[in-house]
């Protein structure tokens, strides 16, 4: 028997399909990108191409080299001024003819060929180098990576320091950094491709091509906000697809158990976001009407449970209304009290409390009743969830130093240390299947082990339901809102995620 695709997906690709006509139908389309240039005297002309189905990019191009003083190579550029990330998963298409054949993301101040440049840049060999010309004409210099052979690559520019990050696919990154390099405010920024020989063109193919715009020094958390996109996650492959974006927070997309919608916060209200038709619409949750990120889906679908700061001086306290919307009855009797997990039978539901100025795990009768403390480690615990057969519950912990995944038996017994690494890692979801577990990571030297803020470098990764090694399925800048609740598909393939930026490109959906 064939298996047969899940309706949301096929809802899914007939939307984006829809969309992508209009896409498709625009001369020249580059996705995120303004133009592309052949850079100095190339025999043979380059090419670029946006597949707006995939979101991918395909390149072609010659070219002596990238090095020296001068440079040949075909480039698909975007101009830009400030700081920004440039992100993407780069890989050449066929053998090839020359050793030293090269792609990656380049920042150059003109389109000449002598022009001051950095690159981010793996050969075909495997060499991976961060390359610049400091002054017009100048000789190129090099500074090579101890990874060799990568296939995600990162390059962020920080006034005038640039920052190198690669990785092998699911791996975490490597960095290499260059400070004073002035390339002036006003530049040119893409995907480059060079074959290293006159005589042949190369091939290269790039997905989760990212162009991200950071947060300012002057943002103020929590008062003002980036853009947010929602993106798709095929965890085969380990490509994403931008679905929606907004110019502002929206947060914590949950997958209703139909495949149909995400259920998403925005601005204090939950909304119905529609996979077949991309449009978001409004749930009525009655008296519940500050709700943040912290919502979750019953296991039978047909309940949300809510945090909404209604409660005293504007805690949050815990609300259950049915999925469709309605009136709101409150569960939880005082906060802050953030809701994440139902039990698979629906009677019990797991949330975070704040008592007596201590975060703990808690449990409580789903239509109300005595909460049940089942963690009292010194410091926060957070992001409870059951596993599906009921058995488990898991958590992350501040209590080992770093935030970390924990696993307890469902009457809080047996509390056992799940990840023990040099990052600080939250929200633990368990896959519908019950075989995985993804989770949000941020970066010690940037988040402090208690905080999960916005707009940050993070990483999402998964690791086996009982432990074990795990895998980093995602690049992005995120961080609050980003996976705060339950975020697998039924089929256990996919996941929703929200990334940030302070830019949005008109190829993807755009709301209000």
């Amino acid at each position: 028997m064939k298996n047969k695709i899940p309706r949301w997906l096929i809802g899914l690709f007939l939307s984006l399909s829809l969309f992508n006509v209009n896409a498709i139908a625009q001369p020249k389309s580059l996705g995120i990108f303004d133009d592309q240039s052949d850079v100095g005297p190339v025999k043979h002309k380059g090419s670029g191409t946006y597949d707006s189905a995939s979101q991918q990019y395909h390149l072609e191009g010659s070219g002596t080299n990238v090095w020296g003083t001068h440079d040949e190579f075909h480039f698909v550029w975007k101009k830009m001024k400030g700081d920004f990330i440039l992100r993407a998963n780069a890989e050449f298409i066929g053998k090839g003819v020359e050793m030293h054949r090269k792609i990656g993301w380049m920042v150059r101040s003109s389109l000449d060929t002598n022009s001051k440049h950095i690159n981010a840049v793996v050969h075909g060999d495997g060499l991976t180098s961060l390359q610049f010309r400091r002054t017009v004409s100048g000789a190129t210099e090099e500074i090579k990576s101890t990874l060799t052979h990568a296939d995600v690559i990162q390059l962020e520019r920080k006034g005038n320091t640039y920052i190198m990050s690669v990785a092998h696919k699911g791996e975490t990154f490597v960095t290499e950094k260059l400070d004073d390099l002035d390339l002036g405010d006003d530049v040119y920024v893409g995907l480059f491709i060079c074959s290293h020989n006159p005589d042949v063109s190369e091939k290269a193919v790039f997905n989760n091509v990212r162009i991200v715009v950071p947060a300012g020094k002057d943002l103020v958390p929590y008062k003002s906000y980036l853009g947010s996109s929602i993106e798709i996650l095929d965890l085969e492959n380990q490509t994403s697809k931008v679905i929606y974006q907004i110019p502002n927070s929206l947060q914590a997309p949950n997958w209703t158990n139909d495949g149909k919608s995400l259920i998403y916060n925005r601005d204090g209200k939950l909304y119905n976001f529609d996979l077949a038709t991309l449009t978001p619409k409004e749930i009525n949750t009655g008296v519940a009407s500050k709700n943040n990120n912290d919502h979750v889906i019953s296991f039978d679908g047909k309940t949300l449970a809510v945090s909404s700061g209604n409660g005293e001086k504007g805690a949050s306290v815990g609300f259950t209304v049915p999925i469709g919307g309605g009136e709101a009855k409150q569960i939880t009797p005082t906060g802050p009290s953030y809701m994440h997990g139902w039990s698979p039978d629906g009677k019990y539901i797991v949330f975070c409390g704040d008592r007596n100025g201590e975060y703990d795990v808690y449990r409580i009768p789903s239509g109300g009743g005595p909460e049940v403390r089942l963690t009292d480690a010194k410091g926060l615990d957070d992001g409870p969830e059951y596993s599906p057969d009921g058995k488990y519950i898991y958590f992350n912990s501040v209590r080992s130093g770093l935030m970390q995944v924990w696993r307890m038996k469902a009457d809080g017994s047996e509390q056992t240390q799940l990840t023990n690494d040099d990052f600080n890692n939250w929200f633990p979801h368990v896959s519908p299947d019950g075989k995985w577990i993804v989770y949000i990571t941020f970066l010690k030297d940037e988040v402090s082990p208690g905080d999960h803020p916005f707009y940050k470098h993070v990483y999402l990764r998964v690791m086996p339901v009982g432990g074990g090694p795990s895998k980093v399925v995602a690049y992005l800048y995120g961080g609050q809102g980003t996976i705060n609740t339950p975020s697998w598909a039924p089929d256990s393939k996919h996941l929703a995620f929200v990334s940030n930026s302070n830019l949005l490109f008109p190829i993807f959906p755009i709301g209000k």
